[in-house]
């Protein structure tokens, strides 16, 4: 499978392809003040790397949790994108994302992301299917409810966590790998059809 991703989601996001076996990737800083050109920045992805939007067939866009400005900007060009090109659009979050890896390999997994200061955690079955709706909940209630669960964080997000959820049992710190992008899709655990950003109170 040949694919784009976009991730906007934080503030240092990223472009990824992978394309006749090959992998090419760029972090982006997804801030406010350049996000009107995050199009020209995948132009000259492609073009630094000598990609052409006929080596690929899928888009994938995550759809968050992020920032509003970063989310409505990469999903609006993700479509785009997808329409003028006449590809596949798929959307991914963060929450099954960061569980790729653990797929048939956990009773049950639950993702957790701390965002604009507030903790948010979603349940997952074995098999990457949802298994509650995203939840806020407080460090204490973490510590007390979720120490003896199978947990993930994203590494990219370790920062902002509190030392004492980082200190808790069962808990696995992962790297996000947009190679495991293409295995949620191929077990039909993408979004498609009506891609809308995931935004959290």
């Amino acid at each position: 499978m040949n694919f784009l991703s976009i991730d906007c989601s934080t503030d240092i996001g990223s472009l990824f392809v992978k394309t006749k076996n090959k992998t090419f990737s760029q972090v982006l800083q997804s801030d406010k003040s350049n996000n009107d050109l995050l199009m020209k920045q995948i132009l000259d992805f492609f073009k630094e790397n000598n990609i052409k939007f006929g080596d690929i067939s899928n888009v994938f866009v995550n759809q968050g949790p992020g920032n509003f400005s970063g989310l409505r900007g990469s999903l609006a060009i993700a479509k785009g994108v997808s329409l003028a090109k006449n590809l596949n659009l798929f959307g991914y979050n963060t929450f099954i994302w960061s569980c790729a890896k653990f797929f048939n390999k956990k009773d049950s997994i639950f993702s957790l992301i701390k965002f604009r200061e507030k903790y948010f955690v979603k349940k997952f079955d074995k098999n990457l299917n949802s298994a509650s709706k995203v939840e806020e909940v407080t460090v204490d209630e973490i510590i007390k409810k979720y120490d003896n669960k199978f947990k993930v964080i994203p590494k990219n997000g370790i920062k902002y966590f509190d030392e004492k959820i980082l200190k808790l049992n069962n808990l696995s710190i992962v790297n996000l790998d947009h190679n495991q992008l293409e295995f949620l899709q191929l077990n039909d655990l993408l979004d498609k059809g009506l891609i809308k950003p995931l935004y959290l109170s």
